[in-house]
């Protein structure tokens, strides 16, 4: 994975986030509950909370080892699983066919953020060679 990777998916992730923001603030207010709504608001808020770290280690981090990869496509995946799922959920909610196979996805996903934040202290924890 290279540095060039991490940045483009941080534009691409913010981008979209900025996107759907807009999408869920107009078009889908409409048809939202309102914790449909916080929720997909706390998708969106993820998503670019870590499009910004992705766009940080993109320029700190050099991907020359296994540990700086992991740190990335754990976000990367965090970010997917997390979200998505969370969009999923609301949209198909707010359509009365929830998919339920989702809800599970969205820890998940947390999992792979917090995976990722837990191994960028382990990296920052190391010695600088």
């Amino acid at each position: 994975m290279t540095s060039q990777i991490i940045l483009l998916s941080a534009a691409f992730f913010g981008a979209l986030a900025i996107i759907l923001g807009a999408f869920g603030a107009h078009a889908l207010k409409k048809i939202f509950t309102t914790d449909q709504m916080q929720s997909f608001e706390t998708g969106v808020k993820y998503q670019m909370y870590h499009s910004i770290v992705l766009l940080v280690i993109g320029l700190q981090l050099k991907f020359e080892t296994n540990l700086e990869q992991v740190i990335a496509w754990c976000i990367v995946i965090g970010i997917i699983l997390f979200s998505f799922s969370i969009y999923g959920l609301c949209i198909s909610s707010a359509k009365g066919r929830k998919i339920k196979i989702l809800g599970p996805i969205t820890p998940l996903g947390g999992l792979f953020l917090l995976s990722g934040w837990v191994l960028l202290f382990v990296k920052f924890s190391l010695p600088v060679n």
